[in-house]
């Protein structure tokens, strides 16, 4: 007598469980997107505060990269060329104050290193 109800029990609960399948649908204002855009657009064209931590040739550039990219993980870091040398440029800070801050501690390890002003831009 047993037997037959709990064979009943797990038939029942092996259809109640795939009973719970479904599907979601997210209706998304359109504006979103165009919101979403907007504000891409705009932080690109964002003058900001970077660090240069030196400058030189294209391996010497490369080189300090890698120890800039191993004292400040996370930061980002890039190589820009300006003529005649390549210069490696750290952060991107929207404020002056962050920039500082951010200034004094890379001046422990990079002494040489200079607080770049954002560029005028042309809006």
């Amino acid at each position: 007598m047993r037997t037959p109800a709990f064979i009943a029990l797990l038939i029942g609960l092996t259809f109640q469980v795939s009973a719970q399948e479904g599907s979601v649908t997210i209706e998304q204002d359109p504006r979103i997107e165009e919101l979403v855009a907007l504000y891409t657009e705009v932080n690109s064209k964002s003058d900001f505060y970077q660090i240069q931590v030196g400058f030189g040739s294209y391996q010497r550039a490369q080189n300090l990269k890698t120890k800039v990219d191993i004292d400040f993980p996370g930061w980002q870091s890039k190589i820009e060329f300006e003529s005649p040398t390549y210069r490696v440029r750290l952060g991107k800070f929207k404020t002056k104050l962050e920039a500082e801050r951010k200034y004094l501690e890379v001046r422990k390890k990079y002494p040489d290193a200079m607080l770049l002003k954002p560029e005028k831009s042309s809006r």
